[in-house]
């Protein structure tokens, strides 16, 4: 995807670098915080590396203390305006079926693990919080193929 003659990778790249730089951290302190190499921060900067995986982004949202859903958003996995998963609104274009499907979707108590181990309530939430960003996606995708 290109935006203003810019890959994603690269506007990606430099909205990091703003964040970072805002905050007066080096790449090392960065790299740091978030448990990750320097030159991979260094890479994704400079739109090299390419978009990190949600797992990197949610490293880096911590180390940098912004919302994980405004990283997922700028890094092109989520269409919709950087918003915490409760207070994110139900599209208009949803039906009653679609708000079904998302309210059982979120509601299922079924035991959530990872590797065999039991997930805990934080890890929970930020599965449900990636999850309501592409429930949605995936359901306008598929009323627009219609």
């Amino acid at each position: 995807m290109v935006r203003s003659g810019r890959t994603v990778d690269q506007e990606f790249g430099i909205y990091l670098k703003q964040i970072r730089e805002e905050k007066g951290w080096s790449i090392s302190r960065l790299a740091q915080a978030a448990e990750i190499s320097g030159s991979q921060i260094s890479r994704i900067e400079n739109g090299l590396r390419g978009v990190p995986k949600p797992q990197t982004l949610r490293k880096i949202a911590d180390a940098l203390d912004v919302p994980y859903e405004e990283l997922m958003s700028q890094a092109g996995y989520l269409e919709t305006e950087a918003v915490p998963a409760a207070e994110l609104s139900v599209p208009a274009w949803a039906t009653a079926k679609d708000k079904r499907d998302f309210k059982k979707m979120l509601e299922d108590d079924g035991e959530l693990m990872f590797d065999g181990i039991p997930l805990n309530q934080e890890d929970k939430q930020r599965i449900k919080d990636v999850l309501t960003g592409l429930f949605w996606e995936a359901k306008k995708m598929n009323k627009r193929k219609k």
